[in-house]
């Protein structure tokens, strides 16, 4: 191996049907400066450890699959090159939710808060004989918050989400929201903005941005909840009282 081009990978790993705990293990692979981690990942797997667990589909940024935390940071192990990337890689599992195995987690709880707020368009009187247009200006009212790919890396990285995950929609969940909510052609804006508005939606999002730095598609993450909370005041639907 080229001393240049040699990366350690030190991954997490665990499976919680064997082991009671966590444990560490270090592999060395060899990876171009425009390779990716998922490339290295694959590497271990193919020619070193095949036990070694971890998720990938598209491999190119738009599935969301190995969302993992990367040095500390969540993102995604396609998009993150090897030359920007110090020698020892750290690799551990998105925090926040439950571990399947290694670096997969399980996602379910993920993507039934993301189900509370009616994912799809509602209709309002029959469909019309061809598709429902948007203005150019309607479409941009929406256009950030379609490029979500549901990977994850800011729910966990919301420090909210982790302190009551059983409790706060998270911010995919919001952005999803919003996606319909601020779309023109849809005819259930008020009941998500009234859902999305309650005791366990946007009034819990503290502004932190942590969901922002860490979104592989470079979503405003924390601007779009923020216009939720602007249009839940013009509607009345205000913060709910504290007790005491």
């Amino acid at each position: 191996m080229e001393k240049d081009r040699v990366k350690k990978f030190r991954i997490k790993r665990w499976d919680p049907e064997r082991a009671s705990k966590p444990r560490w293990e270090e592999f060395t692979v060899s990876l171009d400066p425009f390779e990716r981690l998922l490339d290295g990942l694959i590497r271990i797997k193919d020619n070193l450890d095949g036990s070694l667990t971890f998720r990938s589909s598209c491999a190119h940024g738009m599935c969301g699959s190995c969302a993992m935390k990367i040095n500390g940071k969540n993102a995604l192990a396609c998009q993150t090159l090897a030359k920007n990337t110090p020698e020892v890689v750290v690799l551990e599992p998105l925090p926040a939710f439950p571990v399947i195995k290694d670096l997969v987690v399980d996602m379910d709880p993920f993507f039934e808060k993301i189900g509370r707020i009616m994912p799809w368009l509602l209709e309002d009187g029959p469909p019309p004989e061809r598709e429902r247009t948007q203005s150019p200006e309607e479409m941009k009212k929406i256009l950030d918050a379609i490029k979500c790919i549901m990977c994850g890396c800011c729910t966990s990285a919301c420090p909210v989400y982790r302190a009551g995950k059983d409790l706060y929609l998270g911010p995919a969940s919001l952005v999803k929201a919003a996606r319909f909510i601020f779309d023109s052609r849809d005819a259930g804006w008020e009941e998500r903005l009234e859902m999305v508005s309650g005791k366990n939606g946007i009034w819990r999002c503290h502004s932190i941005y942590n969901c922002y730095e860490v979104c592989p598609r470079s979503i405003d993450v924390t601007g779009i909840i923020s216009r939720l909370k602007r249009m839940s005041v013009k509607k009345m639907l205000l913060p709910p009282r504290r007790p005491g």
